[in-house]
């Protein structure tokens, strides 16, 4: 199940004042059934899990023991414990961004995290599924997004199935309108900052086979 935290969603959308009956519902099984067959025609892999507990399940499975892991800013893998998973070391992966953290030069920081969208495994939310197929998702700086479309080895989408949308052009508009406010909503109160839409990438094709993995949880995660 999914763990909710002061920044989940469901504390946020009255500050937000966002519109989940629009954005954020679950859609039925049939809708489901032919998202995953058009995401799959797209040459990604699709796992079904339950939950989020089953999710980071999945992900410990598939991951040696070992690797080179990553992973984008994500309520959804918060939401699935997979952040407090990694903490402390106790993945037995090598985690990048324990890494990054224990850089004190900024320059050398900043150069760790452009090099980190190449991990051999990087683990990511997404803001919106297309019924078509597409999977899209934004940044403020691009440091989640600049691993989709070909820096990683592997990557690993974990997704509600709350983010599916009929059309590509409601994807965007479900970014638009509620993903990037909750999301600035949370960076002004983790951060101090607000955020932005910086940066979008679009997963239309994979051409390499088993590059992509997505784990589409039946449940309502992240934004």
């Amino acid at each position: 199940m999914a763990k909710i935290t002061q920044y989940s969603a469901i504390n946020l959308i009255p500050e937000a004042g966002v519109d989940p009956h629009t954005w954020n519902g679950i859609p039925s099984p049939d809708i489901v059934s032919r998202t995953v067959h058009e995401i799959e025609a797209r040459g990604i892999k699709v796992i079904i899990s339950p939950d989020g507990d089953d999710a980071l399940s999945y992900l410990k499975k598939i991951i040696p023991p070992g690797a080179e892991v990553m992973n984008g800013s994500s309520t959804t893998l918060i939401e699935i414990g997979y952040e407090e998973y990694i903490s402390g070391g106790k993945s037995g992966w090598n985690v990048v961004h324990d890494s990054i953290r224990a850089e004190n030069d900024d320059r050398k920081r900043a150069d760790l995290r452009r090099k980190s969208v190449a991990a051999d495994y990087f683990i990511s939310g997404a803001n919106a599924i297309a019924q078509t197929g597409e999977i899209v998702a934004c940044d403020a700086s691009g440091s989640r997004v600049g691993a989709w479309p070909f820096a990683a080895g592997h990557l690993i989408l974990v997704v509600g199935i709350n983010k599916i949308v009929p059309t590509l052009e409601d994807a965007l508009n479900r970014i638009r309108h509620y993903a990037y406010r909750l999301e600035n909503v949370r960076a002004q109160k983790a951060y101090g900052t607000p955020s932005m839409i910086g940066k979008c990438v679009i997963l239309a094709h994979e051409k390499n086979e088993g590059r992509v993995t997505l784990i589409l949880v039946k449940e309502a995660l992240g934004y």
